[in-house]
This record gives structure tokens, sequence and C-alpha cells, in this order.
């Protein structure tokens, strides 16, 4: 395995656990999630359980070859979506028990967001590199073999 196929893989598992943590943290703390929710959205804490689901599951995905690509594009679309919370965070001061309350840091912690989509995407390119996806492109090409072979002799 080459050295930048390791990091990128270990990376990965860092990625995975930060988010399946955080994820977590919807679910013991959601008040502080809901705070940030902008006012024009319905049901913040139905939100924050939402969002702090699929973000375990995507970090779980993450870690399964089988659906790893699929998992980043959730995890970007999740990153998009829960930005007007940040923003909403960041233009309205709320505080969030566990980040320094100040604003300036509400506002450097915006293009964050960024880092992250990018962090994400990086597992979407190559799907053929993928951990896993050998055992996937052979078993897919049996299926597809299997089915043609089915097919041709009706």
């Amino acid at each position: 395995m080459k050295l930048d196929h390791r990091r990128k893989e270990i990376l990965r598992g860092i990625f995975a656990v930060c988010t399946i943590i955080v994820g977590i943290t919807h679910f013991i703390r959601p008040e502080q999630y809901a705070r940030i929710v902008p006012p024009q959205l319905p049901n913040p804490v139905a939100l924050v359980y939402i969002s702090g689901f699929f973000e375990i599951l995507g970090g779980i995905g993450l870690m399964i070859p089988f659906v790893s690509v699929a998992a980043a594009w959730g995890l970007i679309a999740l990153f998009i979506a829960v930005f007007p919370a940040n923003i909403n965070m960041a233009v309205n001061n709320i505080p969030i028990e566990g980040i320094p309350h100040n604003q300036v840091l509400y506002w450097v912690r915006l293009p964050f967001q960024a880092v992250l989509i990018a962090w994400a995407y990086w597992y979407t390119r190559k799907p053929q590199e993928q951990p896993g996806a050998e055992i996937i492109e052979k078993t897919a090409g049996s299926l597809i073999n299997e089915t043609a072979a089915t097919l041709s002799d009706r």
C-alpha cells in the first residue's frame, strides 16, 4: 500500500470517528444544536435528531466499502444542509456549550464547512480505489454475467 493511500485511509478513519462523535452529541445535547437552527425552520429538535442520525450513518458508511462513496456524498449534502444553522449562529452570536463563546470564532468557523465538504469529496473520487472495491467489482461482474447468460438463454 502506498504511503499516500495509507494516509488517506487513516484520515478516513479519523473523519468517520469524528463525524460519528459529533452525530452522537446531537442526541446527548439536542437543545444546544436546536438553538442555532434558523427560526424559519419548523421543529428544531427534530431537525437536530435527523441531522445527528445522518451524521452517524455517514460516518459509519464511510468505513463500509460497499457504501463509502454514497456515504461521502451524503455527508456533503448534510454539511450543505446544516450550513444555514452555522450562519445563524454566527450572525446572531448564539452560544453553544463546548464552543468558546466568541462571535469572531463563529465567523471563522464558517469556512471550515468547506474543508469538511472537501474532505468528504476526497472519498467520492476514484471509487475503484476505495477499500473493498475489487470485491464489489468481482461480485457485480459475476451478477451481470449471470444475468446476461440467463437472458440470452431465453
